[in-house]
């Protein structure tokens, strides 16, 4: 039994070492500590405190600050991962698809939903960082942060802002959506998922947007729907909308 141990923790030890010279460590830490997160989401009662992507997002930050190792060096091997990102987002156009029959006969309430959404969002951001004393150069980097991470750094870098930061704060803001989204919709009696889903796809993009898809396929559309065309509106109004608010306010 203990020449067996033994054997067992030399050959743990052979893969340790052949893995952590690869790049495939980041990727199978990205995977192990996301099954372990879905693990705990499901012994929870798929409970939205317990969200895998942000018990994935703990994990992976005590592994590497534990082990030293740095974040370039993870992301050479969690780049697989982060590559599948576009085709994930494209995929959200199949349930959409499904829903065509009932978007159309919805359009203006949708549109209506979709702009009063994007302003809020924006106005709501830098008017509360800049009452706090925020610099013009935060409230830019936190103006776009229910806009899906690529579009919010790009506008976030045209303002003036810190992309980095940027992209920080909108994860942080599509967890906080994913977590909390249902008891806001639930203390305001929102019960549609058309509705709900969609508060989710505008406020916490593409994260809210995978909460919605557990809930049901109608939800999930309708979320992706208003990630996407958030994006847009965000893109869109974001450089227009923040210079003049920043006037208005003095910053």
């Amino acid at each position: 039994m203990l020449s067996l141990d033994k054997f067992g923790f030399e050959e743990l030890s052979h893969f340790w070492v052949y893995l952590s010279a690869s790049p495939l460590l980041g990727l199978t830490l990205t995977l192990c500590a996301y099954l372990f997160a879905q693990w705990v989401y499901a012994r929870c009662g798929f409970s939205p405190l317990a969200n895998p992507v942000a018990i994935a997002i703990a994990i992976i930050s005590l592994v590497l600050t534990a082990s030293g190792m740095s974040y370039q060096r993870y992301f050479a091997g969690a780049q697989f991962v982060h590559f599948l990102l576009g085709p994930a987002t494209v995929a959200l156009a199949v349930p959409l698809a499904r829903q065509v029959p009932r978007l159309r006969r919805s359009v203006l309430p949708l549109a209506c939903a979709l702009l009063a959404g994007c302003v809020t969002a924006i106005v709501t951001a830098v008017a509360v960082a800049l009452l706090l004393g925020a610099s013009p150069e935060l409230a830019a980097s936190i103006a776009p942060k229910s806009a899906t991470t690529p579009i919010a750094m790009a506008v976030s870098e045209h303002l003036g802002g810190i992309p980095a930061l940027t992209a920080v704060l909108v994860i942080c803001t599509g967890i906080f959506g994913a977590v909390f989204a249902r008891f806001v919709m639930n203390g305001l009696r929102v019960r549609s998922h058309a509705a709900r889903g969609l508060a989710l796809g505008v406020a916490s993009h593409g994260i809210g947007t995978a909460r919605a898809f557990q809930v049901s396929p109608e939800m999930g559309a309708y979320a992706g729907l208003g990630m996407g065309m958030n994006g847009v509106l965000t893109a869109l109004l974001t450089p227009w909308l923040v210079p003049h608010l920043m006037r208005w306010m003095g910053a």
